[in-house]
């Protein structure tokens, strides 16, 4: 069971345009409102990363995914009812997202979390959230929430207290997309 209390905190700083330190279903991780340009340039000030690297973004279901992509094909819609690991698709043709969170070829990685926390925290705020990994660029990424840097733990505007003192699944997602020729292409196993 889930504590309303902390979640209701939490999407009260994303909907101001704040940063949270999150527990993702993969890693600890730093988050906005993905669909807010300023709370996604500060998240690129937090890590210090380069405006080319793209993001990710977490949504709660298929139904959130298409309303910001132009299409989810079957053969993606059918990996992600049977998929047992954390899955991020890089979807061509973004749309209604901010121009810093779109690659320079309109693309966008989306990953549906398999975390009830992740889940129920997207589906309450009603928007799909940035989710990269809490630790500077180049440097390597927190295997558990102690491992934080000091600079993101001060940089971030809200911390979910949550999951703390949890060793993180620190396994990254599979990453897939689909070919030209329609066929799922796997850029990370």
């Amino acid at each position: 069971m889930l504590d309303i209390d902390f979640i209701e905190k939490t999407i009260y700083t994303l909907s101001i345009g704040g940063t949270i330190l999150f527990p993702t279903d993969t890693i600890w991780g730093i988050g906005c409102d993905a669909t807010n340009e300023e709370a996604v340039k500060k998240i690129y000030a937090i890590k210090n990363r380069p405006k080319d690297k793209p993001l990710i973004i977490l949504a709660s279901s298929t139904s959130m995914v298409k309303q910001y992509v132009k299409q989810v094909h079957p053969k993606i819609e059918t990996l992600l009812m049977h998929h047992q690991r954390p899955l991020t698709v890089i979807y061509e043709n973004a749309k209604n997202l901010p121009k810093p969170l779109v690659s320079k070829d309109n693309s966008i990685g989306i990953r549906i979390p398999q975390d009830e926390f992740c889940r129920t925290l997207i589906q309450k705020f009603g928007k799909p959230l940035v989710a990269t990994s809490a630790n500077v660029s180049d440097h390597p990424f927190p295997k558990s929430f102690g491992e934080i840097q000091s600079n993101i733990l001060k940089g971030v505007d809200h911390i979910v207290p949550y999951r703390q003192n949890v060793e993180s699944k620190s396994e990254p997602s599979v990453i897939i997309r689909l070919s030209q020729k329609g066929e799922l292409e796997f850029l990370r196993e």
